[in-house]
This record gives structure tokens, sequence and C-alpha cells, in this order.
């Protein structure tokens, strides 16, 4: 019960970002011209520390799978709809899909299990309208635990898709 929470957390959080992110809280007042030329012209201050912000939410939540398996869990599915979110509204913003494995099996197999992992969360957020030349993929199978260890806890926590974002200003 407490990993769901966690999840639901995060998705929560997220959500709560792209909202943020999202609205632009305009004014009903209308701006003289030059205001708005000078608007339209020169980029926000802000702009900067808010891919930086957008591209950590993207990071900071990885995607987990079942032990041997590549299918997409509903709570692996919420994250990723945040995340189209998060790549639709900043088209600048790129990521690296990277698929890992736990060190069970042999590090061909992982690797390859990897590999659908990645490929299972681009082709889901290509459906969900994300731009594929904003996403690549790569199978790192065993080779990074995010956890050392040889029990479930450890394993449960290295079968995952981590995200790595990039930014072009």
């Amino acid at each position: 019960m407490i990993k769901f929470s966690r999840v639901w957390l995060t998705v929560l959080f997220t959500l709560a970002l792209l909202v943020s992110f999202g609205c632009g809280g305009g004014s009903s007042s209308p701006q003289p011209e030059s205001e708005r030329t000078a608007q339209q012209t020169e980029p926000s201050s802000d702009v900067g520390a808010r891919l930086e912000e957008a591209g950590k939410s993207l990071e900071n939540l990885p995607v987990y799978f079942a032990f041997d398996r590549s299918v997409l869990s509903n709570e692996a599915k919420a994250l990723l709809n945040a995340k189209a979110g998060i790549l639709k509204q900043y088209p600048e913003i790129s990521v690296k899909i990277e698929g890992h494995c736990d060190n069970r099996g042999t590090e061909e197999y992982n690797m390859a299990l990897g590999e659908r992992r990645a490929k299972a969360a681009y082709d889901y957020l290509v459906m969900l309208g994300v731009n594929p030349s904003q996403l690549s993929w790569v199978s790192f199978g065993e080779l990074y635990p995010a956890v050392e260890g040889q029990n479930e806890d450890a394993w449960s926590k290295n079968r995952r898709d981590e995200f790595s974002p990039n930014i072009k200003y």
C-alpha cells in the first residue's frame, strides 16, 4: 500500500507541475502595443527555470515493471500520461528512455528485456501524441542497478525505465 500511495503522490505532484506550467494566468486588462511587442520578442526570464523544472520532473519519475515483464501497469501509464503532458507542452525537451533489469537472467536476455521495456514506454508516449523526434530509447539491461542486493526489494527497484531529459535552449 505504501508503494501505491507513493506512486499516486508522484503522479499528483507531476500533474500539479503541469497545471502550474500550463496556466498562463493572463491579465484581463488590455496591454499597450509596446508591452505586447516587447513580450513577443524578448524571451521570458523564467523560461530556462521552467524548462529545468520540467526536465527534473521527467527525470525523477521512473516507471517500474513486474518480474520478466515489459507490459505497462496502470501506475506506469499514469506516470507516462503526466510525462506526455510535459513533453507536449515543452517541445524543447527531448528524453532518452533507458530500460533496466534486475540481475536475474543472462546478460543477453536482460539487454533484450530492457529494450522491450524502453520501447513499451516509447510506444505509449508516441500513442499519447508526443513527437517521436523528442524521444529515443536504449537498453542497459542489468548494467546500472538502482539498488544493490539479492532480494525482491532490490530487484523490484531495478526493473525500471528511467528518463534522461535533454533541453534544447
